[in-house]
């Protein structure tokens, strides 16, 4: 029979088990659905990951319940399985690993990211749930980390230390700073949490071993208890379509005997960790004996422990996790065409109920690895699903991050402040704010256009719920994490009057422009020199032509598109599969020279043929040497 962990950790270094949702996310699950929600519905993944790690050799570990508490699940619809979720956890981890491994539950901030501001007596009422179903189902400890806070973590504990004795580990996420966000020196926070029941007190998350190293360098006080170290496998970056740690496991192993040299007893891993990195990891400390420690006769420091009391105050920072448990926000669009070349691309809506077709060309998108799929909002008021639910399917389904139009058109104040709201909730953070083309020259020309707001207004608008603010001017109970966007037509006589325009919306709030599609190189040139001063980044818009048909249709009837007469031309009297093979040629011949200029590159699907803007998109990533 093993000895109970604060037994095992007087004399041994227990090797920690690695990250679960990223490396999830590395075996092809989409984010912005819920890990934990696994534990019921795909058990044997989540048992499979735990035995990778045990046979890589951890000893230490975490059940799958990071963000199964009350308020994460209820995002998901899931705030009525919280005891189920947490209980199989336990139940899974135990399956997965032998004797000699220890179990803890993992349990996660509640205030980071979005909940900054949630009441105390939520918390704790959220916190009980979980620990409560953690505890029943027999875990040999509890591992509380990713914390931000002093004065949550020592709610949490507080609570566990009423009705059971188990070993506890208390980790904060930090980089090399030596306080926590609440402005507690970290001696003094371990301290505290010593006197309050803590086994153990660590880091986790937030950075790479060079940082937590840095961390525990500038702690200017004895820390009198055993450390445990969980560090992100480096800074994470989007390579190919993916988001990726670059920190290798020999690093890691590098790092592991450092730590255990600093009074480690748990090393393990976080964020971009891998089994092979714990495995580096039981390798570099196989062997290592450390200095034996006495728990129980331990001697208080001398330090002055703070009085520290429960408040609704929230972190100074957003956390480092995304939805679902140890994950890293993904960058955004325009983070990312300030590094490379990025490509989005627009797939309308079906006009029907099959949505088949649809996800089909969405998937292809996301193999190809274009970077989102955007989606009209009833362009050319013609009615269409609704945007919103295939966002949501496209990032639950196929993995891909969606950008949502919306249409001052078709929504009042009261139906586009929900609109975001609901958007918010989903996750889905990027948006495009459009004007909309009037009702009447729709498909229900009888249906009435709004118009409430402008689209500088609703740009400002959605800017106003990213500072907590309703369109009311009430205070919200959090803040959204918008990106939006701006449309901008370029198929003008008077450019300089557009850009001028454009400038205004910059100044509402915009983040980045998407442009109508361009089909005229010189044009492209000049809306370049044009916007070269802009201070966001501007997405040049490339529409591949279909038929001779529809070039005709596209130069005469649509609003904001104009076409060369060169291009009208090539296309005249083209057809069926002739049609879009020339449409793509000329698509290309625009690239070659809007990749000159721009960064960013906004594809449009004609008439869902998306092999045509999948083939654009590979044509990109060849001509940038992006090979996806």
């Amino acid at each position: 029979m093993k000895p109970d962990l604060r037994e095992a950790l007087k004399t041994r270094i227990l090797t920690g088990d690695g990250a679960m949702g990223t490396y999830l996310y590395q075996m092809g699950f989409p984010v912005g659905v819920s890990y934990e929600e696994f534990n019921l519905l795909r058990p044997n993944v989540i048992e499979d990951v735990h035995r990778r790690y045990y046979e890589a050799g951890a000893r230490v570990i975490e059940t799958n319940t990071f963000s199964a508490n009350y308020e994460s699940l209820s995002r998901y619809g899931l705030d009525g399985e919280v005891e189920a979720i947490n209980r199989a956890g336990v139940q899974i981890a135990r399956s997965a690993v032998g004797s000699d491994a220890y179990v803890v539950g993992a349990v996660g901030s509640i205030r980071a990211g979005k909940r900054k501001n949630i009441r105390s007596n939520q918390l704790m009422q959220s916190f009980h749930r979980q620990i409560d179903a953690l505890l029943s189902a027999g875990v040999d400890g509890l591992l509380l980390e990713t914390f931000y806070d002093l004065e949550e973590v020592l709610l949490a504990l507080r609570l566990i230390r009423k009705v059971s004795d188990v070993p506890v580990i208390c980790q904060f996420a930090v980089e090399k700073e030596a306080v926590t966000q609440d402005g507690h020196p970290l001696g003094i926070a371990f301290e505290t949490l010593r006197q309050e029941g803590a086994d153990v007190v660590g880091f986790n998350c937030r950075s790479g071993p060079n940082g937590i190293m840095r961390a525990i360098d500038s702690i200017n006080a004895e820390v009198k208890l055993p450390l445990s170290v969980y560090p992100n496998a480096g800074i994470p970056d989007y390579v190919d379509g993916k988001y990726m740690f670059t920190a290798t496991p020999e690093y890691f192993a590098e790092s592991a005997r450092k730590f255990a040299d600093r009074g480690a007893r748990i090393v393990g891993g976080c964020c971009g960790t891998t089994p092979e990195h714990i495995a580096a990891i039981a390798a570099a400390l196989n062997g290592y004996i450390p200095q034996p420690v006495d728990l129980e006769q331990q001697q208080s420091t001398g330090i002055q422990s703070p009085a520290v009391t429960i408040t609704a105050s929230p972190p100074q920072e957003e956390a480092a996790h995304a939805a679902g448990g140890n994950f890293y926000q993904e960058p955004s669009i325009v983070d990312l065409v300030k590094q490379r070349h990025t490509v989005i691309v627009e797939l309308d809506p079906p006009r029907d109920l099959d949505i088949r077709k649809f996800m089909q060309g969405a998937q292809a998108l996301k193999d190809i690895k274009a970077d989102a799929v955007t989606m009209a909002d009833n362009s050319l008021a013609v009615t269409r699903m609704s945007n919103i639910a295939l966002a949501s399917l496209v990032q639950q389904q196929v993995g891909i991050r969606p950008l949502v139009h919306i249409a001052c058109r078709d929504r009042n104040l009261v139906g586009t402040q929900s609109h975001m709201m609901g958007l918010d909730a989903l996750g889905i953070d990027h948006v495009l704010a459009v004007t909309g083309d009037p009702a009447r020259f729709g498909d229900l020309p009888d249906s009435s256009s709004v118009y409430d707001l402008t689209s500088f207004e609703m740009i400002r608008m959605i800017k106003q719920l990213n500072e907590g603010v309703a369109f009311s001017g009430k205070p919200l109970k959090q803040k959204a994490k918008f990106i939006t966007g701006a449309a901008f037509n370029p198929n003008v006589k008077y450019l300089d009057k557009a850009v001028a325009r454009l400038e205004r919306k910059i100044a509402s709030g915009a983040d980045y422009i998407m442009t109508q599609p361009v089909y005229d190189k010189e044009l492209i040139i000049r809306v370049a020199e044009a916007v070269k001063d802009l201070p966001v980044p501007v997405f040049i818009g490339i529409m591949p032509l279909a038929s001779g048909r529809n070039a005709e249709y596209l130069h005469n009837e649509v609003p904001g598109i104009q076409l060369s007469d060169e291009v009208r031309k090539r296309m005249a009297g083209l057809e069926g599969e002739a049609g879009r093979a020339e449409g793509v040629r000329i698509a290309e011949e625009l690239l070659e020279t809007a990749l000159q200029y721009f960064n960013g590159i906004y594809l449009i699907t004609p008439f869902m043929f998306y092999d045509m803007t999948v083939q654009l998109t590979d044509y990109v990533w060849q001509k940038t040497g992006l090979t996806r």
